[in-house]
């Protein structure tokens, strides 16, 4: 029998988002499970009962009877400890948890005898997994959103102007961590024409700080900082010195700073202290994308936008739920992709697969059994190493020449002069038409090599350029084939068969040249705002 999948309200306080979406509602029916909803859930989202209904979804009243028919229950926030004993032992929770945080809502689970996946433990390094990646698709909406914040609080332009009522300076905005969030938000405020710079103890990141038009700010301290996962790693004392001095310098400069600072499982690190918010200019802005756990800044209060210093701070720990529609939009369909996964059978039963590794991360609790931490995952197996080369053979005087070497003067005559035989060969025996022909030929080839790999792609590959260049010089030669003989030569007309050759060839390399100008146009369309 097909299993009910489950979406109550959220009940955490200012949570708009919601968990499934109508769109995606139809989808998860196609993959032969029924859908509940309690009513209101999508409302402060923008999705109506109605829009649910029509949907396929049925509506319930009231969340207990929600929890009791629902053999899976999609959530966004960890279900409270109300909705923990709303739960019906052997079903499935699906939602955000944070397990290294909650180990008494973890217990609370546990003695409820259900299987909880943990939407946030999913393994982000497996590639597989980018499609189920909820924290990614929360992280981008909440940089953002940071951005739109700090434009709302701060008191003028992100672009520089010029105009009769006087010049406006661009304003100069500092991101304190370049990972989903910060590269985010170094997109956004980029594109309103701020002046962005950014920082990550990742050196990696550089590259994408500046494809998005960011400035990399690097710490005067040499020092790996990439962890395990996708996430930074917690830097010695030494480079978090050398760290703050760049950020106290970074401060009395710039008028907005953006953090973004979270590692698993540990409080925020503390980034901003007190007296590097002193020294920020009056009516300068900072962002704390980091306030749900504890904050990166000294002075931020979580969940409240406060001034002190005359800087305001904005410490909000729902950026998410404020673009609830978009947010609710991605994160139903991570969701679906992990229904797909569970459910390849697309008959309404969910398989937990243990031995499937993205399946085995998210997994901290497996009917009523805490099975988090997950085993480290399987290291991919190491290439095997080339077999080493046969040495090369040492040459002997006058015989042949080894790899790399330059040839014999000898065996370059000879090569010359068979050359030379076939050509004067080929001159006092052939037909005048043919060496007229022949002599196009060679000059061709010569031109041709010499056009074909100058010419300039216009994709990230030469590719697409090269193979119409080869196209065009191919439809040159069919359509002097093809092409009436002059007036007065009766000679020289191409058989019907070589004719119809030419044809064909005309109309295929009119396809690929065609055919490769409007892939091209597609895929640059793709980087085109």
């Amino acid at each position: 029998m097909p299993l009910t999948i489950g979406v109550p309200r959220e009940v955490f306080p200012d949570e708009k988002r919601v968990a499934t979406i109508p769109d995606v509602v139809e989808k998860l029916i196609k993959l032969g499970f029924a859908v509940a909803i309690e009513s209101g859930a999508g409302d402060a989202a923008n999705f109506s009962d109605d829009t649910y209904r029509a949907a396929g979804a049925t509506v319930v009243g009231d969340a207990a009877s929600l929890w009791a028919q629902s053999d899976i229950v999609f959530k966004v926030r960890a279900p409270s400890a109300a909705e923990v004993e709303l739960m019906k032992a052997g079903s499935t929770l699906i939602s955000f948890i944070w397990p290294a945080q909650n180990a008494e809502l973890m217990q609370q689970l546990a003695a409820k005898k259900v299987t909880v996946l943990a939407i946030d433990s999913l393994p982000r390094t497996l590639s597989r997994a980018q499609k189920m990646d909820a924290l990614t698709s929360m992280a981008g909406v909440s940089g953002y959103r940071a951005v739109i914040e700090a434009a709302n609080a701060f008191g003028r332009f992100f672009n520089g102007q010029v105009t009769a009522a006087g010049k406006i300076p661009p304003a100069k905005v500092f991101i304190a961590g370049a990972g989903v969030a910060g590269l985010a938000a170094i997109g956004a405020a980029a594109n309103l024409g701020a002046i962005v710079r950014a920082n990550d103890t990742r050196a990696e990141v550089a590259d994408q700080v500046v494809s998005l038009g960011g400035e990399f700010v690097k710490v005067d301290y040499e020092e790996e900082g990439s962890g395990g996962g996708g996430y930074a790693k917690v830097m010695s004392e030494g480079f978090q010195q050398a760290q703050r001095e760049m950020y106290a310098k970074q401060a009395r400069e710039v008028d907005i700073i953006i953090t973004t600072a979270l590692i698993p499982g540990k409080p925020a690190p503390r980034l901003i202290t007190a007296d590097m918010v002193k020294s920020m200019k009056p009516g300068s802005v900072i962002v704390d994308m980091a306030g749900e756990q504890g904050g990166n800044c000294e002075l931020t209060e979580p969940g409240k936008a406060v001034v002190k210093h005359g800087v305001t701070i904005i410490g909000y720990t729902d950026l998410p739920s404020r673009l609830a529609k978009q947010s609710s939009t991605l994160y139903a369909n991570n969701l679906l992709r992990l229904a797909e996964e569970l459910c390849k059978t697309k008959d309404g039963i969910i398989n937990v697969n243990m031995e499937d590794e993205a399946i085995r991360g998210l997994t901290v609790i497996k009917d009523g059994e805490v099975t988090w931490p997950p085993p480290p995952l399987k290291a991919a197996a190491a290439p095997q190493a080339a077999k080493p080369a046969a040495p090369v053979a040492e040459k002997k005087s006058g015989h042949g020449h080894g790899a790399g070497e330059p040839m014999a003067a000898g065996t370059l005559a000879i090569m010359f002069g068979v050359g030379a035989a076939l050509f004067w060969l080929i001159g006092a025996f052939a037909p005048v038409s043919f060496l007229s022909h022949f002599t196009v030929f060679v000059l061709a080839c010569f031109v041709g090599y010499m056009v074909v790999w100058n010419v300039t792609p216009s994709l990230h590959t030469p590719l697409m350029s090269v193979t119409n260049a080869i196209s065009s010089i191919i439809a040159i030669g069919a359509l002097i084939q093809v092409a009436p003989p002059l007036e007065g030569i009766a000679e020289g007309r191409p058989s019907s068969w070589i004719l119809g050759l030419a044809v064909v060839a005309l109309a295929l390399t009119a396809i690929n040249m065609f055919g490769g100008f409007a892939v091209t146009r597609r895929m640059l369309a793709m980087f085109r705002k």
